[in-house]
């Protein structure tokens, strides 16, 4: 008796699935052809070069010092060798923590990239969300992004009409 009342839960549960319509989008594809986005990642790009160059610097004279205190650590006394060891940590943290102010998790690019690119991300959700709305979609996944689809109809690709929604063709 459970057997068959697991079995009449099972294909009701599996019927309702069937019930339900899918689509996908190519979240790259939909990216690629906003022009917003593209200037948001070379904005983003020129700024991450700048602030990688900034580092570089500190770190570079970092290694000079440690370079010149090994040629000279001869001819230095203690108190001397402990300054310039001093020194030569000092610029090591001060190149670290620029590196973690820029690059880190919470970082300035994080945040420079949040603030460029969380307007075009809401703008897509929106349509998106708006076709699901009018052809009752009830899941959307990114093909993009999930490497667990072996094949997908194009019937079911929304990401021109995702495009042509926000003003793109």
């Amino acid at each position: 008796m459970k057997k068959i009342l697991i079995a009449m839960l099972v294909l009701l549960g599996s019927s309702s699935v069937w019930a339900q319509k899918f689509a996908l989008v190519d979240m790259d594809y939909i990216l690629k052809n906003i022009p917003a986005y593209e200037r948001a990642n070379e904005q983003l790009n020129q700024v991450s070069k700048k602030w990688q160059a900034e580092v570089e610097v500190l770190t570079t004279e970092a290694q000079t010092l440690y370079k010149n205190y090994q040629s000279e650590a001869v001819f230095l006394s203690e108190e001397q060798k402990t300054k310039r060891e001093d020194a030569i940590v000092a610029k090591e943290k001060e190149a670290a923590e620029l590196k973690k102010k820029y690059f880190g998790p919470e970082g300035e690019l994080y945040k420079k990239r949040e603030s460029l690119m969380a307007p075009i991300q809401e703008e897509i959700y929106g349509a998106v969300k708006d076709i699901c709305d009018q052809k009752g979609y009830s899941l959307v996944l990114d093909r993009a992004s999930d490497a667990g689809i072996i094949f997908a109809s194009p019937k079911i690709d929304i990401s021109n009409e995702v495009l042509s929604k926000l003003g793109y063709n």
